[in-house]
């Protein structure tokens, strides 16, 4: 059976304000990491509201394949028995990650710094996704390519050293991926493994390894970057996790109520840490009413309640080097920008062309079939928005397989003066299960195709 055969179409209309009070689901980077330390650690440890999307799934299937017991014991609470640092078993099958971009390159990271060895593969979109840069700091430390795809892409079988060497890794762009997969292959290897970023990415790995009884000290490198120290070998120990709401899929909910008119609505227990904030920044900038409510510390991250209101909306340029605290924000931003007065400039986006799909070309795709000027110069992407007139809207976007492309166009369908149609919904599943409820409960008009 085709791909176009099993996709389900989906349309959101303009209809009434939004209004309502919702907790989006919890957050993927952390659900990822709580499953793959669980695994690491000697014992049980305990995950309360783990984003239950077909990505953390794959995750917790690979952490149960290479020597866990994984139980889900009620909704959003799991239960990882793990086998410790240097336990690892070699998996009988391949390791499926679907569309798991994080889960299956932090899990290589794993896998290199142990004896083992152990295929990946994944869905259409992960297969064409690169991996080399995750795999030549990996090979550093001992790891080999068995086999791979043409570029080093999925599907590839990775094996490690007997014993994984330690190294002083500087990152060549910013990406969080990259720095914890070596982090995690240095679990396993003597001595002290270092990354340093010259761009300070999301740091969950770094605070959820102090959590789980790991060494890591984190010093300020360059004008904005930082050095990561691990010391290898830990005895990892079991933690209680809480997985807070995931910002990156907060987002949606937040565009929409900013550009519906008359909208209020209130995202609780949304994860506010500085390396997650890059969206909400440049939103106050462009003028949004956004309030953070009860501010608090809630499962070692910072977490707030966002109160936001519909209101007017002025385009601003975005700096590059905001990129790493909202990188898989901008299509929703893209959005945003198409409602507001003026010209918004998203400068630096060069990591957007190699995500689920090329995501620059594809949200400038979908902002000028329905109807917005944008233009893409070099690696930013300029929208100029139609101020107090709503996109006209009417396009069918084609998501290429990627969910926030998805979730993004059909938020401006909310408030476009036509409806607008995406070309497959099925993938959102991936990171927000429960979208289409968690929006028609607010208030809004969306329909899946049968």
């Amino acid at each position: 059976m085709s791909a176009a055969a099993l996709s389900r179409p989906a349309t959101a209309r303009r209809a009434g304000p939004l209004a309502g009070r919702v907790r989006a689901p919890g957050d993927k980077s952390i659900s990822h990491r709580a499953l793959i330390l669980g695994l690491l650690a000697v014992g049980e440890t305990r995950i309360e509201g783990l984003l239950e999307g077909e990505d953390v799934l794959a995750t917790a299937r690979a952490a149960e394949a290479l020597g866990a017991e994984v139980e889900r014991l009620g909704e959003g609470s799991w239960r990882v028995r793990g086998v410790g640092v240097g336990g690892l078993r070699a998996p009988a099958a391949p390791l499926d990650f679907g569309n798991a971009g994080t889960g299956s390159r932090l899990m290589m990271g794993v896998v290199a710094g142990h004896p083992i060895e152990a295929s990946f593969d994944g869905d259409a979109s992960l297969r064409s996704r690169p991996m080399r840069r995750i795999l030549d700091p990996l090979a550093l430390m001992g790891a080999k390519v068995v086999d791979a795809a043409e570029g080093g892409r999925l599907p590839l079988t990775l094996k490690g050293p007997d014993r994984a060497l330690p190294i002083a890794y500087e990152t060549p762009v910013p990406s969080a991926q990259v720095k914890s997969a070596v982090l995690l292959a240095g679990l396993n290897a003597p001595g002290v493994t270092t990354v340093v970023e010259r761009e300070a990415t999301r740091d969950h790995t770094e605070r959820m390894l102090r959590a789980f009884g790991a060494e890591v000290t984190v010093e300020p490198h360059g004008a904005h970057g930082r050095e990561i120290r691990l010391v290898g070998q830990p005895e990892l120990r079991p933690a209680e996790v809480r997985v807070p709401a995931d910002p990156s899929s907060a987002a949606f909910p937040l565009v929409a109520a900013l550009i519906t008119p008359g909208s209020e609505v209130t995202l609780e227990g949304v994860m506010t840490n500085p390396l997650r904030t890059g969206l909400v920044t440049t939103l106050l900038e462009m003028g949004a009413d956004i309030s953070l409510e009860y501010v608090r510390e809630d499962g070692g991250d910072e977490v707030a309640d966002l109160v936001v209101r519909a209101g007017p909306l002025k385009g601003v340029d975005v700096p590059p080097e905001r990129a790493p605290t909202m990188i898989d924000e901008y299509p929703i931003l893209a959005v945003a920008a198409a409602f507001a007065e003026g010209e918004t400039r998203m400068r630096g986006l060069h990591e957007l062309t190699v995500k689920e799909s090329d995501r620059l070309a594809a949200v400038h795709a979908g902002l000028v079939a329905n109807g917005v000027e944008a233009r893409i110069e070099g690696d930013d992407l300029i929208v100029r928005g139609g101020g107090g007139r709503a996109p006209g809207g009417a396009a069918a976007v084609a998501t290429h397989l990627d969910h926030r492309i998805a979730m993004s166009f059909l938020v401006m369908g909310l408030a476009a003066e036509r409806p607008v149609t995406v070309d497959d919904a099925t993938m959102i599943a991936t990171s927000f299960p429960t979208f289409f409820d968690l929006m028609g409960g607010l208030g809004g008009d969306l329909e899946v195709a049968p």
